[in-house]
């Protein structure tokens, strides 16, 4: 996003944190809704440029967004909207995308005022991983000439009663309404939304064998160490990297693996 659309972005997220700060309010309920507004502006081109006119006044698209919305979502929701829309944005999908964000951050709200933060951050790690091994499994939930609730079917029968609710409503949203992404771009970006939640980065761990809590415990502190922030670590078991640890961090890599080195000697002697 370009420089007005990161500042709108930035205080709608303040303005997110400070509902949600009060306990009170269904951040679960505020996450459906926020979710609903996301589909009507995709799905409403010519809404979304009169809501992000800048030759409008921001008063004005706010009264029409409250027209609109009042009665279709609670007020929170309306009282949202309407103060992004009084903002000035870059371009109109900023405005959409970010109501898509605020609509994930609400959810993952809602798993972190019931202790299932870690667990739902954990489970967007999984899935990820298992729609990676899985070509069948990703070529249905991404086939285009599927139905949405098909796609939201499959889904259930894959997480209903298994994984956290936040999780599965995470999932099925990005499933079912894509918006160009790829699977892959929308789970990690979810998971990075998740970390940035409790304000701390993401370190995808691969290892030959699974860590015991006393690596995971001093991998961790190290990382934090390093970074300057708390780190989640995200586990991948792959017997190819044959020993050693390899650690991503963004676009960041520390690759400690014998296979690693074996390659890098290889090079050498080749060189």
């Amino acid at each position: 996003m370009n420089g007005a659309s990161r500042e709108a972005l930035a205080a709608a997220r303040e303005s997110l944190d400070a509902l949600t700060d009060n306990t009170s309010v269904d951040a679960a309920k505020l996450a459906e809704e926020l979710a609903a507004v996301t589909a009507l502006l995709q799905r409403e081109v010519s809404l979304r440029r009169v809501l992000t006119d800048p030759s409008q006044p921001g008063e004005a698209r706010a009264e029409l967004a409250g027209r609109l919305l009042r009665g279709q979502v609670g007020g929170e929701t309306v009282d949202l909207i309407s103060g992004m829309v009084r903002s000035r944005w870059s371009q109109s999908r900023d405005l959409v995308d970010s109501v898509e964000e605020l609509a994930n951050t609400a959810d993952l709200t809602a798993a972190q005022r019931s202790g299932d933060l870690d667990d739902v951050e954990d489970e967007l790690f999984r899935f990820g991983r298992i729609v990676a091994s899985d070509k069948g499994l990703r070529a249905a939930l991404t086939e285009r000439s599927a139905s949405a609730s098909a796609k939201r079917q499959l889904l259930h029968s894959l997480l209903g009663g298994k994984a956290r609710p936040a999780t599965e409503r995470l999932i099925t949203r990005l499933v079912t309404q894509p918006r160009g992404r790829s699977l892959e771009e929308g789970l990690e970006s979810l998971s990075k939304l998740a970390a940035e939640r409790r304000e701390r980065m993401v370190a995808v761990v691969t290892s030959a064998v699974p860590l015991s809590d006393r690596q995971k415990q001093r991998l961790g502190a190290a990382l934090a160490k390093i970074y300057g922030r708390p780190m989640h670590l995200n586990l991948d078991v792959d017997p190819t990297v044959l020993g050693g640890i390899a650690v991503r961090v963004g676009d960041e890599v520390i690759n400690g693996t014998i296979s690693e080195r074996l390659e890098e000697a290889t090079r050498r002697m080749a060189g």
